[in-house]
């Protein structure tokens, strides 16, 4: 059974396009993979990417869900409870 945080949620918010991990663009840094909060909408890198922003938001907010940001992909991940679920 999936974490309330995952099922609590009714529409998986997805990044404007072109989607950018907008921390690395500030800091003219770069990224593998992009998550959005589905808290906030903010779009940000996975922990493959050196700066692993989208892990740092969630430790400074507390948001708990990210949707992969990634053509094709469509799965949400909990970092409250680590869970992860397809939608």
């Amino acid at each position: 059974m999936a974490c309330s945080h995952l099922t609590d949620l009714t529409a998986v918010q997805l990044p404007e396009l072109p989607a950018v991990c907008e921390e690395c663009v500030q800091m003219d840094g770069v990224w593998v993979h992009l998550r959005t909060c589905q808290t906030c909408g903010v779009t940000l890198c996975c922990d493959s990417s050196p700066n692993q922003h989208a892990t740092k938001h969630f430790h400074k907010t507390q948001h708990p869900v990210v949707a992969s940001a990634e053509p094709h992909e469509r799965w949400l991940w909990c970092y409250v409870d680590e869970e992860m679920a397809r939608y």
